[in-house]
């Protein structure tokens, strides 16, 4: 198994070399880290996706993309309900990067 992990790492590595695909590698990474974000929000408010979504006037399934980590239209607007649905506000933040 780890011979399979490091095969990936190396193949992965050379494949972020590419710009389009870093862009795009980086963007999935986002996408998914903010979906587990927002369930792990709901998870810890004790809802369910229908709970959300009520709070958020929008429908269950609506919740269920958000939280699927292969969403990537999340707006502005959509995260701005998302918080206050939740009682916690948004925090966006710009920083840094290693290049």
């Amino acid at each position: 198994m780890r011979q399979k992990a490091e095969r990936f790492d190396h193949y992965l590595e050379a494949r972020l070399k590419s710009p389009a695909f870093r862009k795009h590698f980086q963007l999935a990474r986002l996408a998914t880290e903010l979906a587990h974000r927002i369930a792990e929000l709901r998870r810890r408010q004790g809802l369910t996706q229908t709970d959300l979504a009520q709070r958020m006037g929008t429908k269950q399934q609506t919740v269920c993309r958000l939280e699927r980590g292969d969403y990537q239209g999340f707006t502005l607007k959509t995260l701005l309900k998302i918080a206050e649905a939740t009682k916690t506000h948004l925090v966006v933040d710009f920083r840094r990067t290693g290049s």
